[in-house]
């Protein structure tokens, strides 16, 4: 049997980038990953156009919502494999000691839910960043997890923070 690695990833507010990359890879990586977002400034629930964009495209959305990074600093959480931050401010911030010892990377994007407009702006704009996310997250969930050593696993991550899409 092969091993899930838990995955984390985190935003400020946990409403939108966080949200679309947890419902992404529970989805494309669900043989070898299971993912969860949090936020250190959760917002209390996530935005209705990232729940919006996600029905579009099929996705179960009744689980998810935004909560506290220290759901996952707690004892009994889940060892985490790998902690992503989608979010400049989160990245800055001072995180809690996760379980597991996770490998971390900072992969930021843009914030869609900071964008004006109207509707279809909006929605255009949660469309984009679920496009640069599930490009991203393709290219992760092809990476040798199992067999690749430590360090250089670390730096494909970094590389991946980098990536255009």
């Amino acid at each position: 049997m092969k091993r899930i690695y838990n995955v984390l990833f985190l935003c400020t507010g946990n409403s939108a980038r966080s949200i679309l990359a947890e419902a992404l890879l529970n989805r494309i990586g669900s043989k070898r990953f299971h993912a969860f977002s949090a936020g250190s400034n959760p917002k209390g629930n996530v935005h209705p156009m990232a729940l919006h964009v996600l029905k579009r495209q099929n996705y179960i959305v009744d689980d998810l919502r935004s909560k506290n990074w220290n759901e996952f600093a707690q004892a009994d959480s889940p060892d985490l494999d790998f902690v992503f931050t989608l979010c400049d401010s989160a990245a800055g911030e001072t995180c809690p000691v996760w379980p597991g010892q996770p490998m971390t990377a900072h992969w930021g994007f843009p914030d869609p839910a900071a964008v004006k407009g109207n509707d279809a702006e909006i929605a255009a704009a949660f469309n984009e960043t679920m496009r640069m996310l599930s490009n991203r997250l393709s290219l992760f969930i092809e990476l040798p997890v199992e067999s690749i050593d430590h360090l250089s696993l670390q730096e494909k991550l970094h590389q991946l923070g980098n990536t255009q899409e």
